[in-house]
């Protein structure tokens, strides 16, 4: 007998690595939302098809000074290519949540105006699952300045932040990236989420590629949990530094980018140096991406189940690798292997 299909989690693709890291004078120019979509649909292994993306809600993909609009373009332009949202990037970099009270309250505003759109886009049949997705919109230099006065700032914004998304219905995810001042290592990541305490409104999002360099370190050397001479062949070391964050974190787990990495850092445009993105097949890739990512989705007592859909998360490829069709099927084949081994009927 045949085993039964998983159809979840659904498997979504992310827009934004058409603009993260793009559009400035010297960097790439960025890649239109209708032609991300356009190689999504177009993706296809063994008749399995991406299920939906995730939205990056600032310019060039959507325009918040005619929001209405920009919303029915948005819903229309789904519709048209049979895919539903997910979770949605908050644009809050013009505040900060450390920093002046007017940079704060800009964050929030931008945190209220996605979990409005959010909530709309709900209303509208089109997204049935997904977060809102905050960092805390500092540098680690900026933060290093008062660490724990920052931590404790980066704490009340986020807790603010709790009280808007809980008048929408909404979950928070902050992301896990070593960019962001207070969220740059395992451990401060960790210490935010507890001071804050609202774990059914404030989650992690985990993104394999990031969290990798929490292992190794980078921007926190005193939180790294593989020796400086780490040798990349010893599997059980790795495993047990991996074991460790996974443990921590997962509990506090509600979106997850499938991603790889090659253990270097990188950045571009206006984007400060983090996780080297590589694609799924890259020799240089340092994680099973099946394997580890079974790290994050299930624990002692089996499958988690906690979202509905993931999500492939590659910044800062060159144009010429995002127009190739040969890369968004590597990326579905390797988010298929994920499903087929850790998701569920």
């Amino acid at each position: 007998m045949a085993k039964a299909k998983k159809i979840f989690p659904k498997l979504h693709n992310a827009t934004w690595p058409g603009v993260v890291g793009k559009g400035t004078p010297d960097s790439e120019p960025c890649i239109e939302l209708e032609t991300m979509l356009n190689l999504t649909t177009a993706a296809e292994v063994n008749g399995v098809k991406f299920d939906g993306f995730d939205l990056f809600l600032a310019a060039p993909h959507f325009d918040h000074d005619r929001t209405d609009e920009s919303l029915d373009l948005i819903i229309e332009t789904a519709q048209n290519h049979h895919l539903e949202i997910g979770s949605l990037v908050a644009p809050i970099w013009s505040g900060s949540a450390i920093g002046s009270e007017e940079k704060r309250d800009i964050f929030l505003d931008a945190v209220r105006k996605s979990c409005i759109i959010a909530r709309k886009l709900r209303n509208a049949g089109i997204r049935p699952n997904g977060c809102v997705r905050i960092d805390s919109s500092c540098s680690v230099e900026d933060w290093s300045k008062d660490p724990e006065g920052n931590q404790k700032q980066i704490a009340e914004t986020f807790s603010a932040a709790c009280d808007i998304a809980a008048e929408y219905d909404e979950v928070l995810a902050a992301e896990g990236e070593i960019c962001w001042g207070g969220m740059h290592s395992w451990k401060r990541m960790l210490q935010i989420l507890e001071m804050v305490d609202r774990p059914q409104t404030l989650g992690f999002q985990a993104d394999m590629s990031h969290t990798l360099l929490y292992i190794l370190g980078y921007n926190a050397p005193e939180d790294r949990l593989v020796p400086d001479d780490f040798d990349w062949n010893d599997i059980a070391t790795f495993d047990a530094a991996y074991k460790k964050m996974t443990d921590k974190l997962r509990p506090w787990t509600v979106d997850f980018h499938v991603a790889q990495n090659d253990g270097s850092v990188f950045g571009s445009g206006t984007h400060d140096k983090t996780g080297r993105h590589c694609l799924p097949k890259a020799s240089g890739g340092k994680l099973d991406i099946t394997k580890y990512a079974g790290f994050w989705l299930k624990d002692e007592d089996g499958l988690l189940k906690r979202f509905n859909h993931i999500c492939w998360d590659g910044c800062m490829f060159p144009n010429s690798v995002m127009m190739n069709p040969q890369t968004w099927n590597d990326v579905l084949e390797a988010m298929i292997g994920v499903r087929d081994s850790f998701g569920w009927k």
